[in-house]
């Protein structure tokens, strides 16, 4: 839609562009701490200075405009708004930002994205438009459908963004043949994948991986390990003890279990007094819940951003059922060969028109080591 004409004298695509790419920013400090909500973030601009700030807070309230328009005051009659994403229309916990932003008199709201959200869904700009504020829209449309790929997938087709991290050696393998695998990567990589725990609402791995690592999954990144993720462990026969490090800190943390035992077994039992909560779900032909009905079971609770650790099975089985959207591949200076572990298992690709294929978007040097960052063709 083309730009259109403010009070304060006309807009500017490039001015646009600069302060939506100040809002996106500012959204990003919300990734993994906002779920079930976006991250949203808003800028309000008068007379050329920026008057408000704000980004969709812990747990997803307050909104993004309420907390810029808080931080502006009186400042935010007839300054134009920047946001991320379509103002809600609907009254929740808080009343609908599209109100707010209409009793605060800003002139003007520039949208980067529509809310598929069927409680919002354009009654946001409409309601905006009909209390005759200008709306402009689709400025950083691409930016914003990037950064909000989880809560868009959540609502458009009930499963969350996932995104498999793997750190291998130049060769693709995860550990030697005796199994050892600490550390095949850097200091400076590792730090990175706790940054990566701590922009996901949730981290999940295979039992096989659990038993052979018992590792924490948490963010412990100085300042940051309030920002967690849900920890999620695939055991479809509930394998887990009790002494198991995530186990024994479920009350801490949150901890989910998804199996298809019954949620009645001794086993379940020992787990749910620890603090885990048992998902059962059917099983497949691989007696295994299958991993589609998984990712919708975390998205009706509210899941958008997956982060996927290990361990080869489970990496190979989303691999093969296509729900892999980004892939973040830590890669270290070292060659183990054809006996180490793979970073996948085998999942069955007979033709290379058949093989899941990704799209580089990036590439970050971490010390000795390297980060590629992929994602599902467009």
């Amino acid at each position: 839609m083309a730009n259109e004409i403010d009070p304060s004298g006309g807009a500017s695509p490039g001015r646009d562009a600069r302060y939506m790419s100040v809002a996106l920013a500012l959204a990003r400090r919300g990734l993994g701490a906002v779920w079930p909500n976006p991250a949203v973030g808003c800028v309000l601009v008068r007379d050329g200075r920026v008057v408000g700030r704000g980004w969709t807070q812990p747990g997803g309230r307050p909104h993004a405009e309420a907390e810029a328009l808080r931080r502006a005051g009186e400042a935010a009659r007839g300054a134009v708004a920047y946001v991320g994403l379509e103002p809600c229309a609907h009254h929740g916990e808080s009343p609908p930002c599209a109100e707010a932003l209409i009793e605060a008199g800003v002139a003007r709201v520039v949208v980067a994205l529509e809310d598929p959200d069927r409680r919002v869904a354009g009654r946001g700009i409409a309601r905006l438009r009909a209390a005759d504020i200008v709306v402009t829209t689709g400025v950083k449309r691409a930016e914003a459908e990037v950064l909000n790929a989880g809560f868009l997938l959540r609502v458009n087709e009930g499963r969350p963004l996932v995104t498999l991290k793997l750190a291998t050696t130049l060769d693709g393998r995860i550990a030697t043949h005796s199994g050892e695998s600490r550390w095949i990567t850097s200091e400076a990589a590792r730090a990175r994948a706790h940054l990566l725990r701590a922009e996901h609402d949730a981290v999940m791995v295979g039992a096989e991986t659990a038993l052979a690592d018992d590792p924490l999954l948490t963010c412990r990144l100085p300042g940051l390990a309030r920002r967690s993720p849900v920890r999620i462990v695939v055991d479809g026969r509930l394998r887990l003890p009790p002494s198991h490090r995530v186990v024994a800190t479920a009350r801490e943390l949150p901890t989910w279990v998804i199996t298809g035992s019954d949620g009645e077994t001794a086993a379940a039992k020992a787990l749910i007094k620890a603090g885990v909560e048992i998902i059962s779900l059917p099983v497949g032909e691989s007696a295994r819940p299958e991993l589609g009905v998984a990712l919708a079971a975390l998205a009706r609770r509210g899941v958008t951003r997956l982060l996927v650790e290990g361990g080869g099975r489970l990496a190979a089985a989303l691999l093969r059922a296509r729900l892999v959207d980004r892939l973040a591949w830590f890669r270290a200076p070292l060659l183990l060969g054809g006996d180490g572990v793979p970073a996948a298992a085998a999942f069955g690709v007979d033709r290379l028109a058949d093989a899941p294929a990704f799209v580089r978007r990036s590439l970050a040097a971490l010390g000795p080591d390297i980060l590629e960052s992929y994602a599902k063709p467009d």
